[in-house]
């Protein structure tokens, strides 16, 4: 009856309380613009629950500033911070931003830096812990994106290496059938009297294809300059047509034919998908151009002017990195360059030092990047991660 007795009072007694955590740091958040204390403190997985108090002052008032569920926050889920050791398994972590005002419940005051905080941890009701004290401070720099700096810093030393190299000697580039198929079609159109047109494709000028194509319609203009060839640029966007007139009109400058140019040469077909695509499909049936050049980004109007193009017996060279739409140009077209073929048809086309350089940079640039890949597999098949954590992006 005794040892009954003691047992039923034994339930009716409130829990034990639990001790507070232990090694409770805090330290202001690293590779951020301030206004921000991270705490970090031991993993109890007896305790259910954190509370977390701050103060302005060592001896108080202390004012209750965040909660923390013992199955969440712990340093393993921010890599970026705290890495990838095991201890971060053993660990949990809080930022501490704001907390209530004791005043208002419904308002929050915002931590300032480089001004000391004082803040208590404890397990649950249970009492608080040894007080630690921390400042925010802003942080110049993000250690978290360091990886990302030293690959960008490799990378442009590959590059400028590159450039220096072509600048010495002549760095060869593999055969791109259809940019050495150019000499041949505007010779065609030449001997034939027929014009050459040239569509970009109906991206804006903001986009890396159209740029490209605006490049490759440079070397085009300085070709018919000097074959005496007529030329027509048929646009679908007025800012593309301005800055196409200025690329062809500086081509005939440098040919020594600035009296050949006309502002009809570019013109703009029309605004709209279709109505771009009928515009310039009859362009090639009433003028029947020997030569129909087509870079840029198209959509489904490609099948339509490749074909109507084909149909008039020119000679069709296309060049887009619109993968949908390359099946199109390879069976309409005599020659297609495909996807960073089109990219690289400026430096394959001048010769330039530091396109050159800059395209052999990136090959190599992409080599190194297979590799690692490679590399990467390799190790995480044996179970080492080393080679991710170090690529990745936070």
């Amino acid at each position: 009856m005794k040892w009954l007795i003691l047992l039923l009072l034994a339930g009716l007694s409130p829990a034990a309380a639990q001790p507070p955590p232990a090694h409770v740091r805090a330290f202001d958040t690293p590779s951020d613009a301030g206004g921000s204390i991270t705490l970090t403190w031991r993993r109890n997985d007896a305790v259910s629950s954190y509370r977390i108090v701050i103060a302005k002052s060592p001896d108080g008032p202390f004012h209750p500033a965040a909660d923390v569920s013992a199955a969440a926050n712990l340093m393993a889920d921010e890599p970026a911070i705290f890495g990838h050791g095991a201890e971060t398994q053993a660990h949990h972590f809080v930022h501490i931003r704001s907390y209530p005002d004791p005043a208002d419940a419904s308002k929050q005051i915002a931590l300032e830096n480089d001004k000391p905080y004082y803040f208590q941890v404890a397990a649950g009701a249970s009492p608080a812990g040894a007080t630690v004290q921390a400042a925010a401070h802003g942080n110049l720099f993000n250690r978290a994106k360091l990886n990302n700096f030293i690959l960008a810093l490799v990378f442009s030393v590959i590059i400028l290496s590159f450039i220096r190299m072509a600048r010495r000697r002549e760095l060869s580039i593999r055969r791109i059938a259809g940019l050495e198929a150019l000499d041949e079609a505007l010779g065609r159109a030449t001997e034939m009297g027929k014009p050459v047109l040239f569509a970009h494709g109906l991206n804006p000028m903001g986009h890396v294809s159209t740029i490209a194509a605006v490049n490759i319609l440079g070397r085009v203009a300085r070709r018919t300059a000097d074959y005496d060839t007529a030329l027509r640029v048929a646009c679908c966007d007025a800012v593309v047509m301005a800055v196409s007139q200025e690329v062809v009109k500086e081509s005939y400058l440098e040919a020594g034919r600035p009296d050949a140019y006309t502002e009809d040469m570019v013109f703009l077909a029309a605004t709209e998908q279709f109505s771009y695509a009928a515009a310039v499909e009859g362009m090639m049936v009433r003028e029947r151009p020997a030569a129909n050049i087509m870079m840029g980004y198209f959509y489904a109007e490609a099948l339509l002017l490749a074909e109507t193009g084909a149909s008039t017996g020119a000679i069709q060279i296309a060049g887009t990195d619109s993968y949908t739409q390359l099946p199109f140009f390879i069976t309409t077209c005599d020659y297609t360059l495909m996807g960073e073929e089109l990219y690289a048809a400026s430096a394959y086309l001048s010769k330039e030092p530091r396109l050159l350089g800059s395209l052999k940079g990136q090959d190599a640039g992409k080599a190194v990047v297979l590799a690692v890949i490679l590399l990467g597999t390799l190790l995480s098949t044996l179970g080492s991660q080393t080679l991710t954590y170090l690529f990745t992006a936070y």
